[in-house]
């Protein structure tokens, strides 16, 4: 009957661990896949879902936390693929204002406006390009400058190579380099 009892403890014990394990995941990770996930989702509620269900696909998958060497990238990845799989579920609200029309509101305000609205009408005009860009390239681009994860993250995200990511960061850099300096030679001689 001892040794019954011993195995029962230790069995206690793992579980035990693996719920804190979980706990301190969730803890340390909460944000970053909110990020993630609002990142791909561009909404405040689906991204908060998008956070559930990967903590729910991370505790259906919890006994394999303790033999991943880098839980903030494996977290990661599930965070992503969650939220990959949502937004091909709902479709994407096209933006209505176009990137020339923001440009044109900018030049025409006073110097004097205040700077809180010309910051979020700048955020809204990159935010627009950024979301004409390729999905590749978008997704690379996001991870690196928003969610502000190194190219070795993100290639364990996205599941490619390094070279490769750095690579669709240059690219989206690059197009976006270009709308900007052709709004801005568009609206330059109007």
């Amino acid at each position: 009957m001892v040794a019954g009892q011993v195995i029962v403890d230790d069995a206690m014990v793992l579980a035990r661990t693996e719920e804190d394990q979980l706990e301190l995941a969730v803890r340390q990770h909460a944000q970053l896949v909110y990020r993630i996930a609002y990142s791909v989702l561009r909404n405040h509620h689906d991204a908060e879902d998008a956070t559930q269900e990967t903590f729910i696909r991370v505790l259906r998958a919890k006994r394999k936390l303790s033999s991943v060497d880098d839980p903030r990238k494996w977290i990661a990845r599930i965070a992503w693929r969650v939220a990959v799989e949502r937004r091909k579920k709902v479709p994407e609200v096209p933006i209505e204002t176009s990137e020339a029309a923001v440009l044109t509101q900018l030049r025409s305000q006073l110097i004097s406006a205040e700077d809180n609205v010309l910051g979020q009408e700048m955020a809204g005009l990159a935010q627009s390009l950024i979301s004409a860009l390729p999905a590749q390239l978008r997704d690379a681009l996001t991870l690196s400058t928003v969610q502000e994860l190194s190219p070795t993250e993100i290639a364990g995200v996205l599941e490619m190579s390094e070279a490769a990511v750095r690579s669709r960061i240059f690219r989206a850099r690059q197009m976006l380099k270009e709308k900007l300096e052709a709004l801005l030679e568009g609206n330059h001689g109007t």
